[in-house]
This record gives C-alpha cells, structure tokens and sequence, in this order.
C-alpha cells in the first residue's frame, strides 16, 4: 500500500512525544524541498517524556520503509514504516509529513 514519503523536516515523535531527527538524511532526492531519509539513516531523539525507572528513548533506527523505491541504494522511509527506539524497544510515529510523494 502506497504511504508518503518522509523527508527531513518531517515531525517524528517518539511514543512519549519526544521529537526525533535523522541524523543523515539523503541530499541528492528532495520531496517538497527537503531531503528524503533512508532507512540506514540513524535517528536521534530530544525530549522524551518517559520517566520512572525505564531510560528515556535516546535513538531509533528504523526497520522497514519502501520495497520498491531506493536512494542511493537503501529504502527511503514511509509514513507507515516500523521503527525501533532504543533503550525502550517502543516504536517512532511519523506525525506531520509532506502529502505529495507516495511510495510502496
């Protein structure tokens, strides 16, 4: 199923809404304006609210992305991508992304 395309400047949170950021996207494919990520990019993570005795998340990687859309050889990310936060194993969830570009 086709989902858009996640790109830079993409609000990603984290399952205790802390923001996450890729921290190499891939310059050379844009979608409105900004770089696409791939899924070897690592992700790092501000702002997590999880307190108690379990560490907040500080890093995700993500799992899935495009079967059939590369850049630079690797699967950009898809809205409905699986991520995995690290040291909580909770996922990222892709909240505001752009609408114009779909991939599968």
């Amino acid at each position: 199923m086709p989902a858009p395309v996640l790109h830079f400047g993409a609000t990603v949170l984290c399952q205790h809404a802390g923001p996450a950021q890729p921290t190499t996207p891939f310059p050379r494919v844009t979608v409105s304006g900004q770089p696409v990520v791939t899924q070897i990019s690592p992700w790092v993570i501000t702002g997590c609210a999880l307190t108690g005795s379990a560490p907040p998340c500080v890093s995700a990687q993500w799992v899935t992305g495009a079967v059939r859309v590369l850049a630079g050889g690797a699967p950009v990310l898809i809205q409905t991508g699986q991520a995995v936060c690290v040291p909580t194993g909770t996922g990222l969830m892709p909240v505001v992304v752009q609408p114009r570009v779909s991939a599968t």
